[in-house]
């Protein structure tokens, strides 16, 4: 595939710096929220103000936010409703902020996707950006002896939630085959030569690697969509010219314990995007997309849990709270 290198600058500041007060009270419980400023470099990458961009599995809304900041509109589906409600206010919230663009979030299942968007938006998406669930090593947050005044570490934040339907539960292969299906809803609801991002990591898992980006790359491939860039987004800033890292108690932990028994594991302070596009090319003029013109559902719909098998990383472990 072409592999254009391209690093990405997306962590001069903080994951909560970056959040600041931009998010309505709750968000910070998703286990796995996306760096604001990744969404917001692909965002500006591959868009022009007034486009539409989807994100499919949108957590707290992350993705949208960033849109509507940026001067697009937005479409966003999230399987758990209680993400969903907080997506719904945070897209609200940033509405209120900005006075323009517009967000809807449709719950349910995303590999449901063309029934949980309204028709009247297929063919008409720039951009879809989103991530899907893995490891949870690198989730949660967590409360010291000198903070709970209690021996031992709390762990907090680290589930998506207890519905053992969701994908960020369910083993390496079923979420591979899963997501496959969302990356093909994807490509059905995009306009030709439109663009999908998706950012993942690899981790480890009882000393075994887990590559989930070229399993995603696969993914996307089964997909019908054409890889175009493979880049690195930082997680970690630069200062005089070296990396800052600000991995997570949980990352520092799982190295620690696996170079204890001679597996040289480092600190990943990087996501892996991948770039597809839509085959064909778009021919309308870029003017700004009207999304007020149809409503996108709000209510909450029944997702329809579906048994689903597929593999193209190693190993079977499973995928904690994405």
């Amino acid at each position: 595939m072409p592999s254009p290198l391209s690093v990405w600058n997306t962590a001069p500041t903080s994951a909560p710096a970056q959040r600041a007060d931009r998010y309505v009270h709750g968000s910070a419980a998703h286990p796995a929220k996306m760096l604001p400023q990744i969404a917001a470099h692909a965002i500006a990458s591959y868009t022009r103000p007034g486009e539409l961009v989807l994100d499919p599995m949108c957590g707290i809304g992350t993705t949208l936010v960033e849109a509507i900041r940026l001067g697009r509109h937005a479409l966003g589906t999230e399987y758990e409703p209680r993400w969903a409600d907080l997506a719904r206010a945070n897209v609200a919230r940033t509405q209120q902020a900005t006075g323009g663009g517009s967000g809807h979030v449709a719950c349910g299942d995303a590999r449901h996707l063309t029934h949980l968007i309204d028709d009247c938006h297929h063919g008409k998406i720039a951009l879809v950006v989103t991530s899907p669930p893995y490891g949870n090593s690198v989730h949660g947050q967590v409360r010291s002896t000198r903070e709970t005044g209690e021996r031992g570490v709390v762990k907090k934040y680290y589930r998506y939630s207890h519905d053992p339907s969701n994908l960020a539960h369910v083993s390496t292969d079923r979420l591979l085959e899963a997501f496959t299906e969302i990356l093909t809803q994807c490509r059905r609801v995009l306009r030709p030569g439109g663009t999908v991002v998706v950012t993942t990591r690899p981790w480890r898992q009882g000393g075994e690697l887990i590559d989930l980006p070229s399993a995603v790359l696969a993914s996307g491939q089964a997909a019908a969509l054409t890889p175009a860039e493979r880049c690195v987004a930082l997680l970690a800033g630069i200062r005089d010219s070296r990396l800052i890292t600000r991995p997570s108690f949980f990352q520092m932990k799982n190295v620690r314990d696996a170079r204890r028994q001679g597996i040289p594991l480092a600190v990943v302070q990087h996501e892996d995007v991948l770039v597809f596009t839509r085959p064909g090319q778009h021919s309308a003029p870029r003017t700004t997309t009207h999304t007020s013109r149809c409503t996108a559902t709000t209510a909450c719909r029944s997702a329809t849990p579906a048994a689903v098998r597929s593999r193209t990383c190693t190993g079977r472990g499973r995928c904690g709270g994405n």
